[in-house]
């Protein structure tokens, strides 16, 4: 073959590469079409109701459960992430897998996310999902997962904070549930404005944690807690002050000036006493010997002694761990 009859048959090979990929193009059209016939025509044939489906089991509710569990997969699988894709079938594939089988956990929790999820992702019915978890909750009550997961969709998915932190605090009450599903019920019931019920998870949590790190938070969010409501308390105190004389206070001797603030000096005490209670605390990491050495006396020397007694008279024997609500 020549040189000439070489160039003509690869330029004819290159001509004829966009008409292969327009074939492949309207051939895998093609094949969709028929992918998406069969699946309609395969949920056109699902049980929908789980009560006939759990009649036509035949006692094998556990297995037919699997089934339509697998099914939920595939169905969500096939279709997240596809530009208009609907999920009406999830919930009743759902429905019928948690009523053949209530003790499914995978299918609450799982199921609850591919409920709950937004956009191309999921189909976007948190209420649903809601529903779902407190079915597995009720079949399952023992299950402290599943009261945290309802505190989840609670809190991420319908901003209900009142509930989301009695979701948690509900699932902290199981002795096999982990120390964090307090602390979620607790900082979520302040985040909503619940300081009462927040200040009674956190003092709880206080008294009944052996873990430093744990109570340390707890103490830390009790003293916020009492400076939130100081700052409520001094608003409310300033809005009176201007009503009574027409301005804004320029300062707190203002509101103390026209007897709307007292017991500053006693307030000034308990910082004191705070204070102190640090200094306690910090000296006490130090050994008696170390500070004896450093003093150059005798650590029996009641000299050597003298200023820390007088320190721990003048605090009243206050404790480093005592409630900071006291």
């Amino acid at each position: 073959m020549t040189f000439g009859g070489q160039s003509r048959s690869l330029w004819t090979a290159i001509a004829f590469i966009p008409i292969l990929l327009v074939a492949i193009a309207a051939l895998q059209q093609r094949i969709d079409a028929q992918t998406s016939t069969i699946a309609k025509e395969q949920e056109e044939l699902l049980v929908r109701s789980g009560r006939v489906a759990k009649n036509l089991s035949l006692g094998y509710d556990s297995l037919l459960a699997d089934v339509y569990w697998t099914r939920a997969v595939q169905y969500y699988g096939g279709r997240v992430g596809l530009p208009g894709a609907t999920f009406d079938l999830l919930w009743p594939l759902l429905d019928v897998t948690t009523t053949l089988d209530s003790h499914l956990m995978p299918a609450y929790r799982f199921g609850a996310i591919f409920l709950s999820e937004q956009g191309e992702v999921g189909a976007g019915r948190p209420d649903l999902a809601i529903e779902l978890v407190k079915r597995g909750i009720a079949a399952n009550p023992g299950e402290w997962r599943l009261q945290t997961d309802l505190g989840f969709l609670y809190y991420w998915r319908v901003r209900d904070y009142k509930n989301a932190a009695a979701a948690y605090w509900q699932a902290s009450k199981n002795p096999a549930a982990p120390v964090w599903a307090k602390l979620m019920a607790a900082r979520i019931a302040q985040k909503g404005g619940s300081i009462e019920t927040s200040r009674m998870i956190w003092s709880e949590l206080y008294e009944s944690t052996k873990d430093p790190n744990v109570k340390k938070i707890a103490a830390q969010q009790l003293l916020s807690l009492k400076a939130q409501d100081d700052q409520a308390h001094l608003d409310k105190l300033a809005a009176e002050y201007a009503k009574r004389f027409g301005h804004d206070p320029a300062s707190i001797q203002d509101m103390v000036a026209a007897g709307l603030l007292t017991g500053v000096r006693r307030s000034r005490r308990i910082r004191l006493r705070a204070r102190a209670r640090r200094e306690i605390a910090f000296k006490s990491k130090q050994s008696y010997g170390h500070r004896a050495a450093r003093r150059s006396r005798s650590p029996l020397d009641p000299q050597s002694r003298r200023p820390f007694a007088r320190f721990l008279v003048t605090s009243r024997g206050s404790r480093g761990n005592e409630n900071p609500l006291q």
